[in-house]
């Protein structure tokens, strides 16, 4: 693009940034399928090895079409630089072992994904990291009492992953600030579409791009964005430890990029109209979304987010046996571990992916036994609605 990435609008953007053309002319960005790179002559080489050129090396370090995904979404989130790897978890546990150290502490929302979970309590500590977590619900001056001495970072995710939870992510950032910590947001529910983390303070933003930024259930990916200073930390780790996103995955989500504001209006526009829906089906005993107003932080999404995002949760009265019974119940909807499709997906987090967490674990996340997470896809809503009130018909 001849102007200034920050001229045009962040759709545009996603549809626009480019890798330079090669001398074929083509339209759409080639795959870059490479394991490593050449160069003209030995005095080439060399200074590429000593950072005194940014040219290619290696794709474990750098490759054109990891670099072009990771120049989208530096651009849809108002990031300095970004890395990518090979799933949202390398992404997280990335930003994690980069930065924090032996002796450091983590301040953790306490409902985060259960993988997230168990890097933090079963793997952090093999290296002298401890962690500490607080709830939604806490004031802030809480919170900040949390905070000690070798506080390094902050993690958070919202809305959390399945409970929908929402964080004040300004206030977090007041108290980071004040406290000179990280605050490290995972915005893989929300996408950059419907809110942008570090535009309310953050100072990194890890994705799952295996999510809606994929949006067709085809390739893991993960990605982190933020300040320049971390992100060199990060790329450092990662340059080393070997968690790079494959060309061919970055190739299909950059592409997917292009769609990404169009299938967010979508998936939060079904997905509002299914939680309303919903809202009083006799079956039920919860439905929780983020735009609803009877979502507890219903205020605070509408302040920080532009849409409720295509996740809906809710309650099923009989609790575990219903649940198996509802999800047997389907004909539409996909049983898959994944969400952010174009297909409609349901699942039961008390037995799939938080079915490691010990019971009290899972009671001090908000997954209860009768919890059903629906992602909603990308079709007709009235169809999407009718199997879900005929499953829960037949497993009452």
């Amino acid at each position: 693009m001849n102007k200034d990435r920050h001229q045009y609008q962040p759709d545009t953007n996603a549809v626009r940034i480019q890798i330079p053309r090669t001398d074929q002319m083509e339209h759409a960005s080639p795959m870059f399928l490479t394991s490593s790179f050449c160069f003209d002559n030995a005095e080439e080489m060399r200074a590429t090895f000593a950072d005194e050129t940014d040219f290619n090396i290696y794709s474990r370090f750098s490759n054109p079409n990891v670099d072009e995904f990771v120049q989208k979404m530096c651009a849809l989130e108002g990031g300095e630089a970004g890395y990518a790897t090979a799933s949202g978890m390398s992404a997280i546990f990335a930003s994690f072992m980069a930065l924090l150290k032996a002796g450091d502490h983590l301040l953790s929302a306490r409902s985060i994904f259960g993988s997230t979970h168990t890097v933090i309590t079963k793997f952090l500590p093999k290296w002298g990291i401890t962690t500490s977590y607080f709830d939604i619900t806490d004031d802030p001056a809480s919170i900040a009492a949390m905070i000690k001495p070798n506080t390094r970072m902050i993690f958070l995710e919202t809305p959390s992953n399945p409970g929908l939870e929402i964080i004040d992510i300004e206030m977090l950032s007041r108290i980071a600030k004040e406290h000179k910590v990280i605050l490290n947001v995972d915005n893989a529910f929300a996408t950059p579409v419907l809110q942008k983390p570090l535009a309310h303070g953050a100072d990194l933003v890890t994705h799952s791009a295996t999510k809606w930024i994929d949006g067709q259930g085809r390739v893991l990916g993960g990605v982190v964005v933020g300040k320049k200073e971390l992100i060199k930390e990060i790329y450092t780790f990662c340059r080393s430890t070997g968690p790079s996103m494959s060309p061919f995955n970055a190739w299909v989500l950059s592409k997917s990029l292009e769609t990404l504001f169009v299938r967010m209006e979508r998936h939060s526009d079904s997905a509002l109209k299914l939680a309303k829906a919903l809202e009083n089906n006799p079956h039920l005993s919860l439905v929780k979304y983020p735009f609803l107003p009877s979502h507890p932080q219903y205020a605070i999404a509408q302040k920080q987010m532009s849409g409720g995002g295509g996740i809906v949760c809710f309650e099923l009265k009989g609790g575990l046996q219903q649940g198996v019974r509802f999800l047997d119940a389907l004909q539409l909807l996909s049983l898959t571990a994944n969400l952010g499709d174009s297909r409609s997906i349901a699942s039961h987090p008390a037995s799939t992916t938080h079915a490691k967490l010990s019971e009290e674990e899972r009671a001090i996340a908000g997954i209860t036994p009768g919890l059903i997470r629906i992602s909603v896809g990308l079709e007709n809503i009235k169809d999407i609605l009718e199997d879900i009130e005929q499953a829960l018909e037949k497993s009452k």
